[in-house]
């Protein structure tokens, strides 16, 4: 096992354990070394996203999203970062610009994941009393 699949196993292990604070510490050091690591970057986002921290979440996945600007999985990520930060303008925006750059065959469960999302969002926006 290399050092870096060490390091994202004993990250892993530790964010299992709940241990996010250690997790970080972890994929950061990995990221000095590799700071393209998308399994690193991944794991860190979520770590961030878990506890509540979305604004760190946010910056990992908008950079993930910049080197794989088609990605169902980091556009999701994104928009659960926005949304939770109450930026749902923005949250919209991030679905519009992945229905226009994604691999409607490939990416096929995201979109109708995102067409249940603007549905319900649309829903809430006609009960708003004006």
């Amino acid at each position: 096992m290399s050092k870096i699949e060490e390091t994202l196993k004993n990250a892993k292990t530790f964010l299992e354990a709940g241990k996010g604070e250690a997790a970080r510490i972890l994929l950061l050091e990995l990221l000095k070394d590799d700071a393209d690591n998308t399994t690193a970057l991944l794991m860190l986002g979520g770590a961030y996203f878990y506890e509540k921290k979305y604004s760190e979440a946010e910056m990992v996945y908008q950079r993930l999203v910049l080197a794989e600007p088609g990605s169902g999985m980091l556009s999701i990520a994104l928009f659960n970062c926005l949304w939770s930060q109450g930026r749902h303008e923005e949250a919209t925006e991030e679905i519009r610009r992945f229905i226009i750059v994604a691999d409607k065959v490939q990416e096929r469960e995201i979109l109708e994941q995102y067409v249940e999302i603007s549905n319900s969002i649309a829903e809430q926006l006609e009960d708003k009393p004006k």
